[in-house]
């Protein structure tokens, strides 16, 4: 893993921790401490890979980033920024989320119990007004489909809440569901 550093217009591309310390000691306007040397190493040995700012000065910073490019060039055009392994987590999500629509749109016709969390709009009788609440609503319901099973779910609810309750989305974390067998 190399590290890129910036300072206005002193910029650096090193392969190790001890060059990046030279080359901040190289400029005298930071002022290079034991604590700031510690923090180095331990952002340089960690698996954290997002680009990490120190300051200076009121408002002046140099920059620090993680990258596997070998070249400035390299690292100029974009190329190598992170390793391949945070690419193919990144991958692992998207997968795992189209997973929840594959599941959540197969064809399964029978008994579901389906949880919504919602925001209800509830009168408040002391003063008068209107509030938003937390609603958590469970329901066992014949359906073709976990999103068969969240749209009659909304549909029965929007004829008995106020208007102006808000709905999540069936792909969010506020909606569950389960499959409970073959209906009769």
């Amino acid at each position: 893993m190399n590290l890129y550093l910036r300072y206005f217009d002193s910029e650096a591309l090193v392969h190790n921790v001890d060059e990046a310390i030279d080359f901040l000691r190289s400029i005298p306007e930071i002022g290079l401490d034991a604590s700031l040397e510690a923090d180095i190493r331990d952002y340089a040995a960690s698996d954290v890979f997002y680009p990490k700012r120190y300051k200076v000065r009121p408002r002046v910073y140099f920059i620090l980033i993680k990258t596997t490019a070998e070249t400035m060039l390299d690292f100029k055009q974009k190329k190598a920024l992170r390793p391949a392994a945070a690419v193919n987590a990144q991958a692992e999500r998207r997968e795992a989320a189209s997973g929840i629509l594959t599941r959540l749109s197969e064809i399964r016709e029978g008994w579901y119990e389906g949880a919504l969390d919602f925001k209800r709009v509830v009168l408040v009788p002391a003063t008068g007004k209107h509030e938003y609440r937390d609603t958590h609503f469970v329901v066992r319901c014949k359906a073709n489909s976990g999103l068969d099973c969240y749209n009659r779910i909304v549909d029965h609810l929007r004829g008995r809440v106020d208007s102006r309750s808000q709905f999540p989305s069936a792909k969010g974390k506020n909606f569950r569901f389960k499959y409970l067998g073959m209906w009769k």
